[in-house]
């Protein structure tokens, strides 16, 4: 997770929820439950980065995680063009994008709400209430790439009652296998400039995973 989150697959280009459109009209996937899951107590925030990337490690169970690489793998992904619009970061993979209140507050309560709120030590850039409804699932495959870019925040409306307004400051994803290559690489954000540097610290490719559930909150 990071706020404005660079991160990349391999341009200093911006990412936003905007660009992939047409999610509204996808069939809403009958989703696994989310179980089993590992109890709060178990689980700790282990900040890579100050205020850009914090894991969680092992947030979904060895068993949850192989039940949704099984159900993902019969979803629809389309490979994106290769040709990015202008302002865009170069990227090959396949994804599956859908609007999905009810998915991402399964998400939310599975253990990450705790997990967050109960922590002020972290900069969360606002108090967190809960996740975007804008679900993608992401899968490299040999050769595949995400050029390097910064996920912009985004205005959404939580179904509450009231709706609430909110904005998006940091970038959730879910990493569902291990591989070997096919690091994400974060970028530490130079000034105001949203420039990158040269070179990312090893300690900061934490994992080497492919497909990956994306929202944010």
């Amino acid at each position: 997770m990071a706020p404005k989150s660079k991160t990349s697959k391999s341009t200093h280009s911006r990412d936003s929820a905007s660009r992939d459109g047409g999610s509204s009209t996808i069939v809403k996937p009958q989703w696994p439950p989310l179980k089993p899951l590992v109890p709060t107590c178990d689980l700790s925030l282990e900040v890579l980065l100050e205020d850009q990337v914090i894991l969680i490690r092992k947030l979904f169970t060895s068993s949850l995680c192989q039940k949704y690489v099984s159900f993902l793998s019969g979803l629809p992904l389309t490979t994106t063009p290769g040709k990015p619009k202008k302002g865009e970061a170069l990227r090959v993979n396949d994804r599956f994008q859908v609007e999905d209140a009810a998915f991402a507050e399964q998400i939310w309560q599975s253990g990450l709400k705790e997990l967050v709120t109960n922590t002020e030590s972290h900069n969360w850039g606002g108090k967190p209430i809960g996740l975007n409804s804008n679900i993608r699932i992401y899968r490299y495959t040999k050769g595949q790439f995400f050029d390097q870019h910064y996920d912009e925040s985004n205005m959404t409306v939580l179904p509450t009652t009231p709706p609430t307004l909110a904005r998006t400051t940091w970038t959730l994803l879910l990493y569902l296998t291990t591989c070997g290559g096919g690091e994400t690489v974060f970028y530490p954000e130079l000034g105001q400039t949203k420039d990158f540097h040269k070179e990312a610290p090893d300690d900061v490719r934490p994992i080497s995973v492919a497909p990956y559930v994306h929202t944010s909150f």
